[in-house]
């Protein structure tokens, strides 16, 4: 991957398609980018492309794999890839609804009595840590007609995936694999890899050792291929340091926040000690398709300083939604 300016974009942020970006991206701006991080352009059933229904496609609404390829001809790419959960209206998904145990894929989802056959205690689930002012399970209804709870972190179309269990981790190998096999990939974001970590008693997030064993084993998948691996983390700085410490790059999420604190209140003092000390193989980033995160900043900005940021952000006709930096959403 070279270092330089990355463009970050949907396929039809600039141009209608894959082949419009290319052509507008190739005949403008070929001297000032290096590479183009192409959110998800696979079929998804919600969420802009992140709930994917399969990694073997894409969107005919974006092009092909012929587009994305020609793409990566000229600027290193890199793609996403949702380690925690897939579409509800996936063939994965609908396969184990319709046959339970007989499913190929039984064990790649997640029931709750699975984790917890006697039901949830509630310190165990205040310690849950989640993104959305719900319970992080659905109800779903199989063919025969019975009810099951299973893990559903994000939204109802995004379930969750066991990639530990024996089923899990074949399923890893193979769709890794399938993406990493297209030229011009340089790079795979693994999106909401936190999450993936599920242990009762826990946050059900980032937990060690296996989150640790998740990193190497696909490290150990995309490797051959040449393909590096980007953890998308959006939590305390104190996870990219442990992360660039087990030699993965990083993003530096917090970046953002301090250096609108910076211009708004004229005070550099807290990122010029964030860049004594950030990680140095990070991605730096001064915002994203999911907007600026606040938690990323936490010991670094006090309370105060994060609350006049945010506030000054509202003042100068920022499009927020106070709810998303609210306690509701972790952040």
């Amino acid at each position: 991957m070279k270092n330089g300016v990355h463009l970050i974009t949907y396929a039809d942020s600039l141009g209608g398609n894959i082949r419009e970006l290319h052509a507008l991206l190739k005949n403008n701006f070929s001297n000032a980018l290096v590479g183009i991080h192409l959110l998800p352009f696979y079929p998804s059933s919600a969420d802009r492309g992140f709930a994917p229904i399969t990694y073997r496609e894409v969107d005919e609404r974006f092009g092909s794999w012929e587009d994305v390829e020609y793409l990566g001809a000229d600027f290193d790419l890199t793609v996403d890839f949702m380690v925690n959960h897939v579409s509800s209206r996936s063939s994965w998904f609908l396969d184990w609804k319709e046959k339970g145990p007989e499913s190929e894929w039984d064990g790649l989802f997640i029931p709750v009595d699975r984790l917890y056959p006697d039901g949830i205690p509630e310190e165990d689930l205040k310690k849950i840590y989640t993104r959305k002012p719900r319970d992080p399970w659905i109800p779903i209804t199989s063919a025969d007609g019975s009810t099951r709870y299973i893990w559903c972190t994000f939204s109802e179309e995004q379930i969750d995936i066991d990639v530990f269990s024996e089923t899990g981790r074949r399923w890893l190998k193979e769709e890794l694999s399938a993406l990493c096999s297209h030229q011009g990939i340089k790079m795979i974001r693994l999106d909401a890899v936190g999450y993936a970590t599920k242990k009762p008693g826990t946050r059900f997030f980032f937990e060690e050792p296996e989150i640790v064993e998740l990193f190497d084993r696909c490290k150990a998948i995309t490797s051959p291929f040449g393909v590096e691996l980007l953890p998308e983390v959006h939590e305390h700085h104190s996870y990219q340091e442990r992360l660039a410490g087990w030699g993965l790059p990083v993003y530096d999420f917090a970046l953002p926040m301090l250096i609108l604190y910076a211009f708004y209140s004229g005070e550099a003092s807290p990122l010029a000690g964030w860049l004594k000390r950030c990680p140095r193989n990070c991605i730096t980033t001064l915002d994203t398709h999911d907007g600026i995160g606040v938690v990323d900043v936490a010991d670094l900005l006090s309370q105060d300083q994060i609350e006049f940021t945010v506030n000054a952000l509202y003042e100068k006709g920022s499009n927020m939604n106070r709810r998303y930096s609210s306690e509701d959403y972790g952040n």
